[in-house]
């Protein structure tokens, strides 16, 4: 069992070598999870420690594809892998989220029947996945995770939220939209952010109006017709469809109604982390989840745009 102490993560398979690639005091909100687009795990945490005199890249945590895991700084520290980025208002994630690179090919191309890295290595059939990234760019070919490797890194995505109640579990395509790819979809990343963040029962995560009055439209726009009464703050929604601004949803209550309403104006209500009585932080700021085409378990959730919803505020397109 992995554990904790003094920001050093102890257990099976877990070793430690620093990097020097730190700086300042973390305090962590989010964790963000990467992969490493390299040969292999080693090379990965050569390359995570070396100094070089403009900076280098480094990260918590990197995993292989064993299961085993090689711990490059303590969880207080700050580690550059979020690079340019933004998310629930913080431009550069770096001074708030923890970072795991895990060992794995990433994106790879097709030179005639095979698919091969862009360090030149060919992978077999069985360990490439084809599918779309969920922010587009058509059927292509990925490196697969292992079992080992999926199993070991929802064990630390559960303990590290448990453990810093961190408010999500994000990946590096996320948080640096357009311009980064990791982890890919051939990561379960929705089903491993609702295990660790206690989504994982049969119950359908709710949602709540934050607005003064919030417009249900009949499609995901404010160029759409509104559908009814206009939505009061505290109206309770259950999660249909998320998109990056709109979502759709279902109106909890006497009603069958359904439309899209704008993310900058709901959000997640506290749900029972493990066992009853045990509350997480409400999501205020949710993941960026357009639709993917290769089905994935476990739901995504819908952003908010920074500096744009605030509960008492109503919709800025009514």
């Amino acid at each position: 069992m992995l554990k904790i102490a003094n920001h050093r993560l102890s257990g099976p398979g877990v070793s430690h070598q620093a990097t020097p690639n730190t700086g300042g005091t973390l305090r962590p909100r989010f964790l963000v999870l990467h992969y490493t687009a390299g040969r292999d795990t080693d090379s990965a945490v050569r390359s995570l420690c070396a100094r070089k005199p403009q900076g280098n890249a480094s990260a918590h945590l990197v995993l292989g594809r064993d299961g085993r895991i090689v711990q490059l700084a303590d969880f207080n520290l700050v580690t550059w892998h979020a690079g340019v980025s933004q998310w629930a208002g913080v431009n550069g994630l770096n001074p708030v989220a923890i970072g795991i690179e895990m060992d794995n090919a990433g994106l790879l191309h097709r030179e005639g029947d095979r698919c091969v890295s862009w360090f030149g290595r060919a992978y077999p059939e069985d360990e490439v996945v084809l599918a779309e990234h969920k922010h587009g760019g058509g059927l292509r070919p990925w490196h697969h995770y292992t079992e080992a490797q999926i199993g070991r890194a929802l064990e630390l995505c559960e303990l590290l939220v448990a453990h810093y109640d961190l408010e999500d579990v994000l990946g590096h395509e996320d948080v640096a939209r357009g311009r980064k790819l990791d982890p890919g979809p051939a990561f379960p990343l929705a089903a491993v952010r609702g295990r660790a963040l206690g989504r994982g029962s049969d119950a359908p995560p709710r949602w709540v109006v934050t607005a003064t009055k919030l417009n249900i439209r009949g499609g995901p726009g404010a160029e759409h017709a509104a559908l009814g009464t206009a939505l009061r703050r505290g109206t309770e929604l259950i999660l249909l469809e998320p998109l990056d601004r709109w979502s759709r949803v279902a109106v909890v209550g006497e009603t069958d109604l359904e439309g899209w309403v704008c993310n900058d104006f709901i959000e997640r209500l506290a749900v029972p982390r493990s066992g009853p009585g045990v509350l997480h932080r409400s999501q205020r700021q949710a993941p960026v989840a357009t639709a993917a085409r290769r089905p994935a378990p476990g739901a995504a959730l819908p952003r908010s745009t920074a500096g744009r919803g605030r509960a008492s505020h109503t919709e800025v397109n009514p």
